[in-house]
């Protein structure tokens, strides 16, 4: 039986320039985003069809969470914030297809895209609001003698920030890709093992079918938790008064 961690063996498709699966698959994100959006939207009709209501569907679905985070004033990152939700969503969903690259599952990758909110966050505080983007570290109404232990606190929290928003999606996908992986291979096993073994496959094909299932509602969920931590993190940057 294969190994689960298999699947996430990064390989070179061309050495010369750096290019692998993950490459190509982050590539192919991109593709299929840009791609599905320009065919669903081509022709703007007054009455939408069905692609264009799946598109018009998910931009306001985005919409809304960041103006609920943020105010109207965050539709300003909009393009920002519905590009990572449609990356993570379509990158999460290709990964479920066999023998496809789950690029979401690699940590490097969720902690760059966590990099570029955080960073978007300060550099952006940094320039609205100068120094006083400082005071997301300073709550108001704490007494002087606490305030130092309160904003070693408060820049510990938000410098994690980038490792918990980028472990939470990298965790999620590893850890269901290889329960698929292993349930998988039990059903293999025991349909080679013959004899009476051959009676149980059933039991890890089906726990294997419910897996799935569970597979591409947390792929789904995942993008909307990274996009709704987007959103409150970006607020952060518009508003850093506590």
């Amino acid at each position: 039986m294969a190994s689960p961690i298999e699947q996430f063996q990064i390989k070179p498709i061309i050495p010369v320039i750096n290019f692998t699966n993950s490459s190509l698959f982050m590539i192919g994100a991109a593709a299929v985003i840009v791609g599905g959006l320009l065919f669903a939207t081509r022709k703007r009709a007054v009455v939408p069809g069905r692609a264009q209501s799946v598109a018009e569907v998910l931009h306001d679905f985005v919409a809304n969470t960041l103006v609920d985070a943020t105010g109207k004033e965050g539709m300003k990152f909009f393009p920002l914030v519905f590009s990572l939700f449609m990356f993570v969503l379509t990158a999460n969903l290709l990964g479920m297809i066999p023998g496809f690259f789950t690029v979401t599952s690699h940590i490097i990758v969720t902690f760059a895209l966590a990099l570029l909110v955080i960073g978007t966050v300060v550099i952006y505080g940094f320039m609205k609001h100068g120094t006083h983007f400082l005071g997301l570290f300073v709550p108001s109404g704490v007494p002087a003698w606490l305030l130092p232990f309160i904003v070693v606190i408060e820049l510990i929290s938000f410098l994690s920030r980038p490792i918990s928003l980028s472990l939470r999606l990298f965790a999620n996908m590893l850890a269901g890709h290889i329960a698929l992986k292993v349930f998988a291979g039990f059903v293999v096993a025991l349909l080679g093992a013959g004899g009476a073994l051959t009676i149980l496959a059933p039991l890890p094909l089906l726990m294997a079918v419910a897996l799935m299932a569970l597979e591409f509602l947390v792929a789904a969920l995942q993008a909307y938790v990274f996009t709704v931590l987007t959103c409150i993190y970006l607020n952060d940057a518009l508003h850093p008064g506590h």
